[in-house]
C-alpha cells in the first residue's frame, strides 16, 4: 500500500483510524494519550514505552480501563517489534515522542542519548518505510535545536530557522530531525515535525526544574538554581501542550514544521521566587546558587504564530498551573518513590549502569548554609555572561557592557575583550524596554556600551519584508532607547550599523574608485532592513554621544560560521560578480574597542579600503583552499527572480578611518592576511 500525496494531506482535516505513541508513559506523551483516548472512543490508541526511569504506568491509567487504548512494553530500538506492532495493529498514524531529553544527563551519558533518540527514530522510520501504511508520522522534536535565542531579540525562532544545537541532547533531536526529513524527502513518507517550549503540570518525572523544585519544598530542602538564574525559559502547562498536539494531528500539514510555544518568558530564579511564594518560604533562606552547567543556552524564544493559524492557543496562566501542578505533587509526594538522585543540583540518571545508590538526600541537605554564608555564595557566583579578566595587564580602567551576546559582532567583541584584559559583561536587558537598560548599567556600571544587537533577517533580509514592526521596534526604537539611555547616563555608545544603505549611481558608478562617504545621504531603499537601519542612522545623528561604525559585507577568519560572507558565496551554485567595500572582522573589530578609548564619534564607514569582487573572492578560495573549487555567474535579474528584497552594492570611501588608523590594511591585503593564509590548505609554492 503506498503513502498518500502530500497534495492529498492538504486537502481536508486529517481522521486517523489506528494511532501508535512511543513513550507515552512519560509526561508530555501520557497527557496526549489519555487526551485522545478520552475524546476519540472511535481511534484505537496503541502506546509503545520501555518504561524507563523517567516514566510510568500510572501515568496512563486514565486510560486503561477504555477499549480503545493498548500498552505495550518495547523498545523503540527494536526493529522486530516496530515493524510486528504497525502490521498487526494496522497502524497509520505515528506520534514519536519517546525520547532521552533531559540536557543534564546528556553531558555525561551521550551516548545513550544518540542510542535512544537518533538510532531508535531510524529504526522507527525504516519500519513506515517497509510497511507503507503510514499517512501520518508526527515526530516530536524540541526548541533546544535552534540553540540559543539573542537576549534583545524581540521575534522568536521561526520553524525556517537555523538549527544549531549546543548540548548532546539538542543535538541527538537535530540528527533525529534531519532523519525524519531525509525520509520525508526521499521515500514520501507524510512527516510532521514540532518543536517544543518546556512544559509543566502533574506526573512530570522530578529531575526537571519545576517538579524538582516543588518536592525540595515540599522537604524543606535548599533550591539549588544552576549559574545566577539569569536564564530564560518558557513554560506551558500540560493540557495546552496535549491539546497542541490534538491540533497538529488533526490540522497540521504534511511537510511541515510547528512551534509549540508561549510569548510569556520566565527567568530561572523567578520560578523559584514563585513556587517559594506559594509554599510562603523566605527565598534568601532557601534559593541557592550552584555551579552552572557545562554549557547553558541563556534563553529559547519561539514564534509560535503558525499553530496558533491552526486554531491552538496557550489556555492556562502560569499562576492556575503552577497552583494545580503544586496541589497535584502534594497529595502525590510519593508517586515517584525514591527520586533523591533527581533532586540534585545536577542529578545523576538513576539508572545508568555504575551510578551507585547512596544517601543523596544528605549531599542535597548539605546545600543547606546560613543566611549569612548564603549571602556569601550567591555573590560568589558571577554572572553566568560576566567575564573575569583580572589577571591580564590594564593600562586604563575601562569596563564595556555589550549588547548582541549571541550574535556574530558581540560574541567576536567579548572574545577580543578577553584577550586584551578588559572586563565585560553582555546585557541582560530588552533594547526596547528601558527600565531593564537602566537596570544594567546600574548592575554593570560601564565606561562604554556597545550596541550589536539588531534585527537582519532569519535566515537573511527577506524576512524583514514579511516583519517590519519587528524590524523597526528592534533596528530603530531599541537602539535610539539604548543611545538615549546611554546620553542620559553620560556614556559613550558605539553602534555597529550597516553600509548597505547605499547603491551605484551616477556620482558612485561601478568601478570608477569614488566611494560613498559619511556625509552622504543614503540612496538604497531596496530592502525594509535597509530603509529601517537607515532612518535610524538619522535619527541618531542628534546624539552627540554615539560612533556609529557602517559595517558591510563581514567576512572572518572563521569559515565555518554560516553569516560569513565568504562561506555564504562558497555554497551558492551561483552568484553575482560585482566589486563592494566589506569589512573584515579580525582587523576591524580590534580597531573598534580602539575607537572606544579614543572616544571617537559621529558616522565611520567601517571598512577596509578598496573594494572586491565575488569572483576575486571565489578565486582566492580556490588557491588557498580548494583549487577543485567551481562556479558560476548570474546577473542581478536572474539573482531577483530566486530573492524577495534587492540587494545592496557599493563602494565606501573609508579615507576617514584609514586617516585614524594609517596601519589598516586593503580588503585585498587585510583578506589573505586575516582568512586565507590563516586558513590555507593548498601548499604555497
Amino acid at each position: 500500500m503506498p503513502f498518500c500525496t502530500h497534495q492529498q494531506a492538504k486537502m481536508a482535516a486529517y481522521e486517523p483510524k489506528n494511532i501508535l505513541i512511543t513513550g507515552a508513559a512519560g509526561f508530555i506523551a501520557s497527557h496526549v494519550a489519555n487526551r485522545l483516548v478520552r475524546n476519540y472512543p472511535h481511534y484505537k490508541i496503541v502506546v509503545l514505552d520501555k518504561l524507563d526511569y523517567c516514566s510510568s504506568l500510572s501515568n496512563l491509567n486514565p486510560s486503561r480501563p477504555s477499549p480503545n487504548f493498548k500498552f505495550v512494553k518495547g523498545d523503540i530500538a527494536s526493529a522486530d517489534l516496530v515493524n510486528y506492532l504497525l502490521t498487526t495493529e494496522s497502524i497509520d498514524t505515528i506520534m514519536h515522542f519517546a525520547a532521552q531529553t533531559h540536557v543534564d544527563n546528556s553531558f555525561g551519558n551521550s551516548f545513550e542519548f544518540t542510542k535512544n533518540n537518533i538510532y531508535g527514530t531510524h529504526v522507527l522510520l525504516e519500519a513506515c518505510k517497509v510497511t507503507g501504511q503510514i499517512r501520518r508520522f508526527i515526530h516530536v522534536s524540541t526548541d533546544e535545536v535552534y540553540g540559543e535565542t539573542d537576549e534583545d531579540a524581540v521575534v522568536g525562532n521561526h520553524e525556517a530557522s537555523q538549527l544549531l544545537p549546543t548540548n548532546p541532547y539538542s543535538a541527538t533531536k537535530a540528527g533525529a530531525e534531519m532523519l525524519v526529513m531525509a525520509y520525508g524527502r526521499s521515500y514520501g513518507l507524510p512527516v510532521i515535525t514540532t518543536r517544543g517550549n518546556n512544559v509543566y503540570g502533574p506526573n512530570q518525572f522530578p529531575e526537571k526544574l519545576i517538579p524538582k523544585f516543588i518536592l525540595l519544598a515540599m522537604r524543606g530542602l535548599p533550591l539549588p538554581i544552576h549559574g545566577d538564574g539569569s536564564n530564560v525559559r518558557s513554560y506551558l502547562y500540560c493540557e495546552d501542550v496535549a491539546e497542541a498536539f490534538e491540533v497538529v494531528l488533526h490540522k497540521g500539514e504534511v511537510g511541515h514544521v510547528y512551534n509549540i510555544g508561549t510569548m510569556k518568558e520566565r527567568r530561572v530564579i523567578d520560578v523559584a521566587k514563585d513556587i517559594c511564594k506559594l509554599f510562603g518560604l523566605d527565598t534568601e533562606k532557601v534559593i541557592r546558587f550552584v555551579e552552572n552547567r557545562p554549557f547553558n543556552d541563556q534563553r529559547y524564544f519561539l514564534d509560535d504564530q503558525k499553530l496558533k493559524k491552526l486554531g491552538w492557543a496557550e489556555r492556562t496562566l502560569w499562576e492556575e498551573g503552577l497552583k494545580k501542578t503544586i496541589e497535584w505533587y502534594t497529595n502525590n509526594p510519593d508517586y515517584w518513590g525514591d527520586v533523591a538522585g533527581a533532586l540534585l543540583p545536577h542529578p545523576r540518571m538513576l539508572m545508568t549502569p555504575g551510578v551507585e545508590r547512596h544517601n543523596w538526600t544528605d549531599e542535597i541537605k548539605s546545600l543547606s548554609t546560613s543566611p549569612d554564608e548564603a549571602k556569601e555564595s550567591s555573590t560568589a557566583v558571577p554572572a553566568a555572561t560576566a567575564k573575569s579578566t583580572s589577571s591580564a595587564p590594564q593600562k586604563a580602567s575601562y569596563k564595556f557592557l555589550i549588547y548582541g551576546r549571541t550574535g556574530w559582532i558581540g560574541g567576536l567583541l567579548g572574545k577580543i575583550c578577553e584577550k586584551q584584559g578588559i572586563p565585560y559583561e553582555y546585557g541582560k536587558g530588552r533594547l526596547e524596554e528601558r527600565s531593564q537598560l537602566l537596570q544594567d548599567i546600574r548592575n554593570v556600571k560601564p565606561t562604554h556600551v556597545f550596541n550589536a544587537a539588531g534585527v537582519t533577517g532569519r535566515p537573511n533580509v527577506d524576512w524583514c519584508e514579511t516583519h517590519k514592526q519587528d524590524t523597526i521596534r528592534t533596528n530603530v526604537v531599541g537602539t535610539l532607547n539604548l543611545a538615549d539611555v546611554c546620553r542620559e547616563q553620560g556614556l559613550l555608545m558605539i553602534n555597529y550599523a550597516t553600509g548597505c544603505i547605499f547603491e551605484y549611481d551616477a556620482k558612485h558608478p561601478e568601478g570608477s574608485g569614488i566611494g560613498f562617504k559619511e556625509e552622504d545621504k543614503p540612496n538604497f531603499t531596496g530592502s525594509y532592513y535597509s530603509k529601517t537601519k537607515a532612518m535610524v542612522e538619522e535619527l541618531l545623528q542628534e546624539y552627540d554621544n554615539v560612533c556609529t561604525l557602517r559595517v558591510r559585507m563581514p567576512i572572518s577568519s572563521d569559515l565555518s560560521n554560516p553569516r560569513n560572507f565568504i562561506t555564504k558565496i562558497a555554497r551558492y551554485d551561483k552568484v553575482v560578480n560585482i566589486p563592494n567595500s566589506m569589512t573584515i572582522l579580525d582587523e576591524l573589530l580590534p580597531i573598534s574597542i580602539e575607537m572606544a578609548k579614543r572616544d571617537c564619534r559621529g558616522i565611520w564607514n567601517f571598512t577596509n579600503p578598496g573594494v572586491v569582487s565575488h569572483n576575486e573572492i571565489l578565486e582566492m578560495y580556490k588557491k588557498y583552499l580548494n583549487p577543485d573549487f567551481k562556479w558560476t555567474n548570474f546577473t542581478l535579474e536572474e539573482q531577483a527572480k530566486v530573492i524577495v528584497a534587492p540587494r545592496s552594492n557599493n563602494e565606501m570611501d573609508a579615507s576617514k578611518l584609514k586617516s585614524e588608523f594609517p596601519e589598516l590594511l586593503s580588503i585585498k591585503d587585510s583578506l589573505v592576511k586575516y582568512v586565507f593564509e590563516p586558513n590555507r590548505k593548498v601548499p604555497a609554492n
